[in-house]
């Protein structure tokens, strides 16, 4: 139960910090060294603390192991990164412009968990992705 609070946790803690330094980045900021200096000091970190994550394999083995997913993440993570610098450099507030951008995120999930993974989507799961919908276009009156 610990792992399931934490996780959730850690994620909204961590896309608060994101918002608000992504916001806070110079204007005039060359945006792609701000990705390096990022992705850089995100390395740093992992790396770091991949020393400390024991298991049975080492690094190599590890890596091995890996397939297309990593690399295809590691592409839509600069698309991301990207996305929120250019949208908050055009304008968006950060109070609305990641709310929009998780709520469509959101939406768009819906199929994909339906048609690749299974999911359910009920009566209940209708109604909520319906008012999602309708705050969307209350907050951008």
């Amino acid at each position: 139960m610990f792992i399931y609070v934490f996780s959730i946790i850690l994620i909204v803690a961590s896309n608060v910090i994101y918002n608000i330094c992504q916001k806070s980045t110079p204007d005039k900021v060359n945006p792609f060294a701000a990705l390096l200096v990022t992705y850089l000091t995100a390395a740093v970190v992992t790396a770091v603390v991949f020393l400390f994550h024991k298991t049975d394999k080492g690094f190599i083995e590890s890596v091995r192991e890996l397939n297309w997913t990593s690399v295809t993440l590691g592409i839509a993570i600069v698309g991301l990164e990207l996305g929120y610098l250019m949208a908050y450099r055009a304008g968006w507030n950060i109070s609305v412009g990641s709310l929009v951008a998780n709520i469509l995120l959101a939406l768009m999930l819906i199929p994909v968990g339906v048609l690749f993974y299974n999911e359910g989507f009920g009566a209940n799961k209708i109604l909520g992705a319906a008012l999602c919908i309708i705050g969307l276009i209350v907050i951008n009156r």
